[in-house]
This record gives C-alpha cells, structure tokens and sequence, in this order.
C-alpha cells in the first residue's frame, strides 16, 4: 500500500489519507453530496496550486515552470502554460475568488484568461467583474457558453485586439496527428473558420451522398472515407513511409512481439503483419531496413544504411519455388509467406 513521504506530514497530507481510506457512503443522497463536496475540494486545490505556484515564480530569478511540471507531474510544457495562467489569474480576482472556492474548475479559468488574453488589463478587469462577480451564476454555466460570453464581451470592448489576435491565429494553422484507442488515430486539422467550415460542409455533403445512395451505412463513416479519398487520391491512401518497427520473427509469423507504428505506438504484431500484406496486395513498394538492438536491454544502437525492396512478386515467386509449407510435418500447399527458414 502507498504510504505518504513521512518527511512531509501536513494537514493537506491527512486530507489526501481521509479521501483514500474513509469508507464509501452507502446512502444515495450522501453519495452525490461527496461527489459534489470533492469536485469543490479539486477545483479549491487547484486553486491552490496556482497560487503556489505564484509564489514560487516570486522566489525563483528563472526556471519555475519546469520546477512546477515537476511537482504536478506534467510535461515543461504544460508547467509553462499553468505558470501563465497563475500569472494572469492574479490580475482577474473574481475568477480567482471563484476558482479558490472550488465553483469553478481550472479549464474554466483557463478559458476565461484565454479569451482575455489579448485586452489590455482595464477591459480584462472589466470581463472579470461581469462574469465572475456572482461566482454561483459562473458555476452554472458550460465551459462553451462561458467562452462565448467572455468572447462576445471581448469583442464589443476592444474588436482590434480580436482582429490581431484573429490573424495572428490564422498564421499558425496546422495539421497534427495523435494517437487514439483501439490502433485509431485522431488527425486534426486546426483552420481558419471560413475554411474549417467549408471542408465540413464539403465532407457532410458527400457522406449523405454516399448514404443516401447506398454506398455508405454511416454519415461519419463515410465522411471519414471521403476525407481520405480526396487527400490521397484513393480510397486507400498512397504510399507512405509508415516507419513501422517490428522483429523479424513477428514479420515472418514465428512470434507475436508487438510492433511499433511511428505517430502511433505499440501495434499487435498480426496486425502489423497485416498492414505489410495490405501493401504488397495494392501493389505498393515494401522497402526493409534492418534495425540492431542491445540483447540485454532491447534499445536500438544502430541501424543499417541501405533498403531493400520486398516486391509483391516475390510471393509469387515463394508459391513456385516451394509449392508446400516448409515447417516441418506441415506438409500443407502455401498459403501464407511467413514459415521461410534460414536453412
């Protein structure tokens, strides 16, 4: 069982053992006020934990972000960004005050300085009171109608500040990609609204198409399809370098190590298998590098400098030369092209 650092016992730190040993309530009602109670006793430390981190920005010349990320077990990045919203919240004290009260959480403060950011302090102050002054009234909002009324008050108080700040936005327009369950990923598309909209709407209007005339079962489905397709060309994508990485017992069938995707992580070595015959079946080049590993450790040290070509014909040419499976007593016709030995 975890136990808290003896060098560190502070009321905060028997808090943290009440939450985690105290038995569960077993009466409906008393459930959801303990809900309710440790939602407000969250949002009321990360509260906290922006005003310490304030005062650590205070004690240090240099370097507090990367302290903070430390200590809230995040990335330097993500320090950075709680640091600069810690910084602001102390110049918008009805957010603060309703944020230490545990009303609001620290995504909704965030949004609130987000949507700030770029008036002067005056006009930020302003926003604070109207928004935050009846901290009751804020917490009953959404994060998204929070958003809107902040940025609607923005624009009426300043609308040259929201015009640079709109374009300044429009230069940093990406794509990016991360990983999603179940080997998925989410691609993303950050755009200008005009054009974030028109893609949309270009996208709905061809997935209704698609169902409507029977090629498709479902709207996302087939947006997601038409997406691809107008990309790449094909309905199955061009080839790409997919920087797969996989031992080569996994590749050729005689072992179920796990592969690794590049952009995506860890894959089951059947379905890394299957990406590589999916490609050889399109017709599309497989080049193979060699890549060495520590046997000890299993890190990466080198890798080889040159590339091979895998040819679809060369499946063809294995059904030829051997016309049965070579492990031993299989005595089966070819049928896969993974039991090759080295012999």
């Amino acid at each position: 069982m975890f136990e808290s650092p003896p060098a560190v016992q502070s009321p905060l730190r028997a808090a943290i053992d009440a939450v985690r040993t105290d038995p569960l309530p077993a009466d409906g009602a008393a459930v959801i006020d303990e809900l309710r109670a440790l939602e407000e006793l969250k949002c009321a430390a990360e509260a906290r934990q922006a005003r310490l981190a304030l005062v650590l920005d205070r004690q240090r010349e240099a370097g507090a972000h990367a302290e903070i990320a430390l200590a809230r077990r995040v990335s330097p990045h993500r320090g950075r960004a709680l640091l600069s919203l810690a910084r602001v919240l102390d110049e918008l004290p009805s957010t603060q005050a309703a944020f230490d009260a545990g009303l609001i959480s620290e995504w909704r403060a965030t949004v609130i300085v987000r949507e700030t950011a770029c008036l002067t302090l005056e006009h930020r102050q302003h926003i604070d009171r109207m928004i935050a002054a009846d901290p009751v009234a804020l917490s009953g909002r959404s994060d998204r109608e929070t958003g809107r009324l902040v940025l609607s008050e923005a624009a009426r108080l300043d609308a040259a500040s929201i015009a640079r700040r709109r374009r300044l936005a429009e230069s940093e327009r990406r794509v990016t990609i991360r990983p999603a369950p179940d080997t998925m990923v989410y691609l993303t598309a950050l755009l200008p609204v005009a054009q974030g909209v028109a893609v949309y709407a270009a996208l709905t209007r061809a997935a209704a198409t698609a169902v409507g005339t029977g090629a498709a079962t479902g709207t996302g489905q087939a947006m997601a399809d038409e997406l691809v397709r107008r990309v790449t060309g094909t309905s199955d994508g061009q080839p790409v370098a997919l920087r797969l990485t996989m031992p080569v017992e996994s590749l050729l069938g005689s072992a179920d190590e796990p592969g690794d995707l590049d952009l995506h992580g860890p894959i089951p070595a059947d379905l890394a298998r299957l990406l590589v015959a999916e490609s050889l079946e399109a017709g599309h080049k497989l080049w193979l590098k060699r890549l060495f590993r520590a046997p000890t450790t299993g890190e990466l040290i080198s890798m080889d400098s040159h590339a091979r070509l895998f040819p679809a014909s060369l499946a063809e040419f294995l059904d030829l030369r051997d016309r049965f499976c070579r492990n031993t007593w299989c005595g089966a016709r070819i049928r896969h092209h993974d039991h090759v030995r080295s012999d």
